[in-house]
């Protein structure tokens, strides 16, 4: 039987498939010469069920951190524990607002062709604020995604687990024990629920949760700790899925090492993104990697792949080429 690999190297000979296809080998070559790879995700990857095999790709050492809108980090979590619940429009594109009115009544929150159900978000939040409130009392502070780690890690959720758990990419990070960032975590669900219940007191103040500011000083001494200098590897190799928060926070730590704090490091190792987004005048999603250069992530010489298409399409055959299936 023809693999994926015998697929893409058979047939992906040019334009974006031909560019998929030297991202996946590059990033082999990386991984072989020592190199580490943090993954960045924008869009709806976890509801589209991305970490069917991004968790592989973190179990098998193919990727060593994440950073993700604070919607990825909690929608694997919703998905594991909601799936049986959710529903699939096929046709959502021809929905009335009164189609959608009638999915906002039923608590279903639609994200492209898949609907959350409001439940699985309460029952999540449940569980958080218990754990937010304990923090403040006991004036202990923690990343959003450490509070996600403690609820999988106690086993309190395995009974209402709706997937298989192989397939939750946090679960995954979990078991390798790989940071999470999650820039403008505020910007989610679970980041609402938590300035809400502060403002109605159920909580008494917001120190519980580390600020992004900490999430980026961490993420700037995992990458100085990481970086392979030392041994004589590459640096770290940066796989954007999308653009925005997610991708731009992440990357601008090898500037701000080399320019705020005036510190030598190596540039990031390798880049690729995938974006359906058009090359655009200032906008980060479609803009193309050479413009980092100028900016103190990327080297002339660093490996750059600019893949033109749907991520949902893609990343998982990239993936799947890292992964020799």
């Amino acid at each position: 039987m023809s693999s994926v690999r015998q697929f893409m190297d058979k047939h992906y000979r040019h334009f974006n498939a031909r560019e998929a296809v030297a991202a996946a080998r590059a990033w082999e070559a990386h991984l072989e010469a020592g190199g580490k790879m943090l993954v960045s995700l924008a869009g709806a990857m976890s509801t589209g069920e991305l970490g069917i095999i991004l968790s592989r790709m973190i179990r098998e050492g193919k990727v060593h951190a994440i950073s993700c809108t604070g919607a990825n980090l909690e929608e694997d979590v919703f998905n594991l524990l909601g799936h049986n619940e959710y529903e699939v429009v096929p046709n959502w594109r021809a929905l009335s607002a009164d189609d959608e009115v009638a999915l906002y009544d039923r608590g279903m929150n639609r994200v492209t062709d898949t609907c959350i159900p409001e439940d699985i978000m309460r029952h999540l939040e449940a569980r958080l604020v218990d754990r937010w409130r304990k923090a403040c009392e006991e004036g202990v502070r923690k990343f959003p995604f450490e509070y996600l780690y403690d609820i999988l890690r106690s086993g309190e959720v395995d009974e209402y687990y709706q997937i298989d758990p192989a397939h939750s990419w946090l679960l995954a990070a979990l078991e390798r024990d790989i940071p999470v960032y999650s820039p403008g975590w505020e910007d989610s669900t679970t980041g609402n629920m938590f300035a809400a219940n502060v403002l109605t007191g159920k909580l008494p103040h917001h120190q519980c949760c580390k600020t992004g500011t900490e999430q980026f000083a961490h993420l700037i001494e995992w990458y100085l700790a990481n970086n392979g200098e030392a041994e004589g590897k590459p640096s770290v190799g940066f796989f954007q899925i999308g653009g925005g928060i997610a991708g731009d926070f992440a990357i601008c730590a090898v500037p701000s090492i080399i320019q705020d704090m005036q510190r030598e490091t190596p540039f990031w190792g390798y880049f690729c993104q995938i974006t359906d987004a058009d090359v655009s005048y200032g906008g980060y999603s479609g803009a193309v990697p050479n413009e980092k250069i100028t900016w103190g992530k990327l080297a002339v010489d660093t490996p750059k792949f600019h893949i033109k298409s749907d991520a949902s399409i893609v990343a998982p055959l990239i993936f799947g080429y890292v992964l020799g299936d």
